[in-house]
């Protein structure tokens, strides 16, 4: 059996979880979401929880999408109740990023200033050199910052560019360094 497929997924007050024609919509304080069931797997809401299960529980496959789609269903419930953010931190002289309108301004050592577009649904605060990107879905705010991380990735030798906070890299040692030795 899968372990986390199996646990029933407790819905808050607040919350409402309609299943249909293959498609889970849940709604909530923060607004509403809808992911789209497997063909093998299916959902039901019985006793303030959502069941999901699939056909054949003896078959790998079917256990891992068992998985998958009970953790996709309570990633919903937790969106549309507490909300997802990352924050990205960028580091170097003169790189900074600025938010106007629906774009993002990266400087980062380019001959020119990078516009990003912000997704629907995701929104970013910028202070100082920390910016903090949120929304309701997880995958979406996740891959937001992953594509704004990617535009300037932290080199090796000074550290500068964007990284996660809290992320750790390693530092490497110049040339002088190394014929210091």
């Amino acid at each position: 059996m899968s372990r986390i497929g199996k646990n029933p997924i407790s819905i808050p007050a607040g919350v409402e979880v309609k299943i249909s024609d293959g498609l889970v919509a849940v709604k909530g304080p923060k607004g509403s979401l809808q992911e789209k069931l497997h063909p093998l797997v299916s959902a039901e809401v019985k006793d303030n929880a959502v069941l999901v299960s699939v056909q054949n529980q003896e078959i790998k496959a079917q256990r891992a999408l068992w998985g998958l789609f009970g953790s996709l269903v309570r990633n919903m419930i937790k969106g549309v109740t507490e909300g997802y953010s990352k924050q990205l931190e960028i580091s170097g002289v003169g790189q900074k990023f600025s938010v106007s309108g629906r774009k993002v301004v990266l400087n980062v050592g380019f001959s020119h200033p990078v516009e990003y577009a912000i997704p629907e649904g995701i929104t970013i605060a910028t202070e100082a050199n920390i910016m903090t990107i949120s929304g309701i879905d997880k995958q979406l705010v996740g891959e937001t910052a992953a594509q704004i991380r990617r535009i300037k990735t932290v080199e090796p030798y000074k550290g500068k560019g964007i990284k996660y906070v809290g992320e750790q890299f390693i530092k490497k040692a110049g040339k002088a360094a190394a014929k210091a030795k």
